[in-house]
């Protein structure tokens, strides 16, 4: 087995395996998700043609929003015995599609064999570093109550003085989402998006960067960052810095 990018297979000296049961090849990101049901848009987590590299899915069955909100200890093993099954495929790094995945970020890093990263809240450390002193990382969720400091602390945020949170919980068109209608409006979630942003930035004008919690918020990243003007960052630069980790590619130019 070969780690690393293969720039020509014929350039490859060396007998090349995959461990038995493997099934599949070329998906270096696994991500874990849950068994709901409503329009995954592109820039979705869970929707494949968001990445410009393929990636690999696991459908937790049986899993529930409830039970991510409430940090049921049920998942715990149905995310390790999903990323094991990601691993057996190949993958080299594992994602969970849902921001509360976070909950669970120590437990299961330390039984699965590759990196894990469950959720975007871990971006918050090196968010923080690159802001001025009194500014703060503002944290859009899909649900503020469920946004608690264990979780927080899960991803390596123990001090909340730098933190402010609001969550998308009482837009009308994402309670769809998090109810699992199976239908919602795109553009008027996109609109309720900006201005729950907005409104965000206006109560907390110290705040120097924004964060989305959760996996079904960055198709909105764009408009959001275009009324606001602040970085956005979401499950979309965490997996995209991940990717470009475990799949290094020789660099092409001149000097």
């Amino acid at each position: 087995m070969v780690y690393g990018f293969m720039p020509r297979p014929e350039h490859v000296n060396a007998q090349i395996s995959m461990l038995k049961g493997q099934a599949v090849a070329g998906s270096a990101i696994g991500i874990l998700v849950l068994d709901l049901w409503y329009p995954y848009m592109p820039g979705n987590v869970a929707n494949a043609s968001t990445f410009s590299f393929p990636v690999l899915y696991k459908i937790l069955k049986g899993s529930t929003g409830p039970q991510i909100l409430s940090a049921d200890p049920v998942l715990l093993d149905m995310i390790v015995e999903g990323g094991r099954e990601l691993e057996r495929q190949g993958v080299r790094a594992i994602i969970g599609a849902c921001g509360y995945f976070g909950n669970f970020q120590k437990e299961a890093g330390a039984r699965l064999d590759v990196p894990v990263y469950l959720s975007s809240l871990l971006q918050i450390p090196i968010i923080r570093r690159g802001l001025k002193p009194n500014q703060k990382v503002g944290i859009i969720c899909a649900v503020a109550d469920s946004l608690t400091p264990r979780l927080l602390s899960q991803c390596g945020v123990d001090d909340l003085s730098d933190i402010v949170i609001t969550g998308a919980q009482d837009l009308s068109e994402f309670k769809n989402i998090i109810q699992s209608t199976g239908h919602f409006n795109n553009y008027k979630l996109e609109q309720q998006m900006v201005g729950l942003a907005k409104q965000f930035v206006s109560d907390n004008p110290d705040i120097g960067a924004i964060l989305f919690e959760c996996s079904d918020m960055p198709p909105y990243a764009w408009a959001v960052q275009n009324a606001v003007g602040l970085p956005v960052f979401d499950f979309t630069t965490l997996i995209n810095w991940v990717y470009n980790a475990v799949v290094r590619r020789p660099f092409a130019g001149f000097v």
